[in-house]
């Protein structure tokens, strides 16, 4: 359930078309669904402004398309990421409705009645250092369609031709948040928060040669910045650096 199918559970209390008993039990069924190979959390939305977001990996083809046709049936939006080729077209054959992106390797369900229209400061920046980052830098993208927040991309901008970061100053420096994303040496999330007064989300990206250890050594680099206001997470997270900066530039 949404903030808006919440509202109208709540409207119908009120109007007296269903008793307040008969809520409080609408509102038992609610919160989670056991399905057997996953309790899904419907109330996330309410609590987070987004979803329970589904990690493909691990999961076998059956549970996949069960968790998804759940959350598309209870009205979605619904985020599926990190899932495979076989793993996407069977879910997309089996549940009506549902996308896969191959740029980032996610599938998403969203209609009208479930697209969040929140409030927002501004735009957000996505900021890749290479071309090879932009896959993660994509599913940060999606997360941020499906939350409802603008953004930009500046893609193919890192420090081993810094002029292309600067060309774009005039960008970065009116985003209300700033995702950076960065794999080989990972500088770039440092160089950037210098340049602007927003906060930074640095991601970490596994792209680069036998040192970069699958995004540890970018990583490290980054949790050492020497720019204030830069905070990272994870390696190759793209949604949860999304999903951060989403709660920056929302005005509560």
């Amino acid at each position: 359930m949404d903030a808006i199918g919440l509202k109208k559970l709540l409207l119908s209390i009120s109007s007296g078309e269903i008793s307040v008993d008969e809520g409080i039990e609408a509102l038992k069924r609610l919160p989670f669904e056991d399905i057997g190979c996953a309790c899904l959390d419907h109330h996330r939305y309410i609590r987070k402004g987004l979803p329970e977001v589904v990690y493909g990996p691990g999961k076998t083809v059956n549970q996949l398309i069960d968790i998804v046709s759940k959350l598309v049936s209870a009205g979605g939006p619904v985020l599926a990421t990190k899932v495979t080729r076989d793993q996407a077209e069977a879910v997309v054959s089996s549940v009506p409705g549902v996308i896969y992106h191959e740029s980032s390797g996610a599938l998403s369900y969203l209609n009208g009645s479930s697209r969040p229209t929140p409030n927002v400061k501004g735009r957000i920046g996505v900021v890749t250092g290479g071309t090879a980052d932009i896959p993660v830098a994509e599913e940060a993208c999606l997360t941020l369609e499906i939350m409802g927040h603008p953004f930009d991309r500046l893609y193919d901008v890192g420090a081993a031709g810094i002029h292309r970061l600067l060309s774009r100053l005039d960008v970065l420096q009116k985003a209300s948040v700033l995702i950076v994303l960065a794999g080989m040496d990972g500088v770039l999330p440092s160089i950037t928060g210098g340049l602007v007064s927003a906060p930074v989300v640095a991601v970490p990206c596994s792209t680069g040669y036998g040192a970069n250890l699958g995004g540890i050594a970018p990583l490290l680099t980054m949790l050492n910045s020497c720019s204030s206001g830069v905070a990272v997470v994870n390696i190759d997270n793209g949604f949860g650096a999304a999903a951060f900066a989403a709660l920056i530039n929302t005005i509560k």
